[in-house]
């Protein structure tokens, strides 16, 4: 099974869900991420303010900072390769990673199909 790792911006605490003004987008992944490990996804986040030794000492996410800064994370790597910058993985995109599949994940869409629908 991949090994998920999730480089996220600084962020209040582990999550990002806490305070008075808490982003929808991370209420979601968080949500999503919990899925993932439950169906036996092998997932890490690491938060810059808290664990800032933790992107000083992957190779890929310091060059990746270097290059881009602080504001293109949240940086997704599968299995040591960057999988997605700049946004949060869906639960789709883990259930795949992850080799799990995904619930609630629409059908995928053959040459048959049109406006969502499939025949």
């Amino acid at each position: 099974m991949a090994t998920i790792q999730i480089f996220d911006p600084a962020l209040c605490c582990s999550s990002g869900v806490c305070g008075v003004d808490v982003d929808q987008a991370l209420v979601g992944f968080a949500a999503d991420a919990d899925w993932a490990k439950a169906n036996g996804a092998q997932l890490e986040r690491f938060n810059l303010a808290q664990q800032p030794l933790a992107f000083a000492q992957n190779p890929t996410v310091k060059a990746f900072l270097e290059r881009s800064g602080a504001d293109a994370l949240p940086l997704i790597l599968v299995d040591g390769e960057v999988a997605l910058a700049g946004r949060y993985p869906s639960r789709a995109e883990l259930g795949r990673w992850a080799g799990i599949a995904a619930a609630g994940a629409p059908p995928a869409q053959g040459g048959r199909c049109s406006g969502g629908r499939c025949c």
